[in-house]
């Protein structure tokens, strides 16, 4: 009997062990499945950025006057493009609230394109603080569109051989820091109420706030407002600081992208905040971005120390 007494606490011992190592086996294939997937995210962000039309590349914000705005390379246009442009490009015409482009003397250049057809004189359609469908103008490396920012309009110029973009040596990161991948409860808002988002160029826009995440971290309870920039993407969208940005990370704020919460955002639910994906905003690479302040919620005052560093030119 004391021998099967014997075997069966060696058998649990055994056992137990096994468990043990099956769970630290599983923990630790999950943490380098979530270490791989971040490292695969960091290299796309990074590649987004250096598109031919992405943030790297942006190379002006002109602001438009009542009446024609001419725009071209050439020195007698009120908006000059890079050099290598065509010299007279088109003209913007600026009545109201509206913006329409008409051809300069001697008609459009070969090549122009609106959202990939010969460009034809007409309006312009702008959406306010959002430019996602305002039509692109296209030729060779330049990439241009009109922007509206609170009661005003401007010219946003992307040039493809930009000192931004063609100078870019990389991106600097904190090591990953599985702590700050935490999951947060989401509180639903109903009915969605609505935040004035001030921006760096002094305008501001309302945008909705579907609700708030709630997460505890270092033993404290903290929370944060996430907007919804287009109803049409399952996507939530955090504009927040943290102390880190007097020192090592970008004074104004950084952005951080979700998916929604488990039960949608009109439920109670579960999101994950992995702040190891904060990003540092467009008005980080070039002075030419118009970007969004956190609200005042959203200014933690506490560090988190992961994410995107500074960026400098080295």
């Amino acid at each position: 009997m004391r021998g099967h007494a014997f075997l069966s606490r060696v058998l649990q011992g055994t056992l137990l062990l096994v468990f043990f190592y099956v769970l630290a086996s599983a923990s630790a294939a999950q943490d380098t499945s979530w270490q791989t997937e971040l490292a695969a995210w960091r290299i796309q962000h990074a590649q987004e950025l250096q598109k031919p039309d992405g943030w790297l590349a942006l190379a002006g914000l002109e602001w438009l006057d009542v009446g024609d705005n001419s725009f071209g390379s050439a020195a007698d246009n009120k908006i000059h493009l890079p050099a290598g442009g065509p010299d007279h490009m088109g003209i913007l015409r600026l009545t109201g609230t509206t913006v329409t482009l008409a051809p300069p003397p001697g008609g459009f250049p070969q090549g122009f394109l609106t959202d990939g057809k010969p460009a034809q004189a007409g309006e312009l359609h702008t959406d306010p603080d959002h430019d996602k469908n305002n039509p692109r103008m296209t030729i060779g490396g330049l990439n241009v569109y009109v922007v509206h920012r609170g009661e005003r309009f401007a010219l946003r110029i992307k040039d493809a051989k930009s000192p931004t973009l063609t100078g870019f040596r990389g991106l600097k990161w904190y090591q990953p820091n599985a702590a700050y991948r935490v999951t947060a409860h989401w509180i639903p808002y109903l009915p969605p109420k609505s935040a004035t988002l001030t921006t760096l160029i002094g305008t501001s826009y309302s945008q909705p706030v579907p609700g708030a995440a709630e997460f505890t971290l270092g033993g404290r309870k903290y929370r944060l407002e996430p907007v919804q920039e287009d109803p049409a993407v399952a996507k939530l969208f955090f504009i927040l600081r943290d102390t880190t940005s007097s020192t090592t990370t970008y004074g104004a704020c950084r952005f951080l992208y979700t998916g929604f919460p488990t039960n949608g955002l009109d439920q109670s639910g579960d999101l994950v905040l992995d702040f190891n994906r904060l990003e540092n905003p467009p008005c980080a690479y070039t002075a030419f971005a118009t970007c969004p302040l956190p609200p005042q919620q959203n200014r933690l005052k506490i560090p988190l120390p992961v994410g995107e560093l500074r960026y400098h030119h080295r």
